[in-house]
């Protein structure tokens, strides 16, 4: 999508701070941490909405999360994390392009208020 921030991450028209990368994502830092570690799981695949997937896209999706498990003690995460995917405007969403915010480096309290 030519107007998505996240897919101009991908294609490396913009630059940024990748974490990791491989053929079906990327991981960045958050430029406005909400915890000491705040990284976002971009998959390489644009589509904004879970419920926009293909099969094969929330196979993508499966593997992305496996892999970021798999990554767990070389990005800092070996305590605990938190995921969270935000779906559109009322849950905060603010691009459009799904990703996984990865929250840890503190004992975070649960407060879906």
């Amino acid at each position: 999508m030519e107007d998505c921030l996240f897919c101009k991450f991908v294609s490396k028209e913009f630059e940024t701070n990748i974490v990791y990368e491989d053929k079906d994502m990327i991981i960045i830092n958050d430029i406005n941490p909400k915890a000491p570690v705040h990284m976002l799981l971009i998959p390489k695949v644009h589509y904004k909405y879970l419920h926009e997937q293909s099969e094969k896209s929330a196979e993508l999706l499966g593997k992305c999360l496996h892999k970021l498990a798999s990554l767990r003690c070389e990005l800092g995460l070996d305590e605990g994390y938190r995921l969270v995917i935000n779906q559109g405007d009322d849950a905060g969403q603010t691009v459009p392009h799904l990703h996984v915010h990865i929250l840890a480096g503190k004992k975070m309290d649960w407060n879906p208020a």
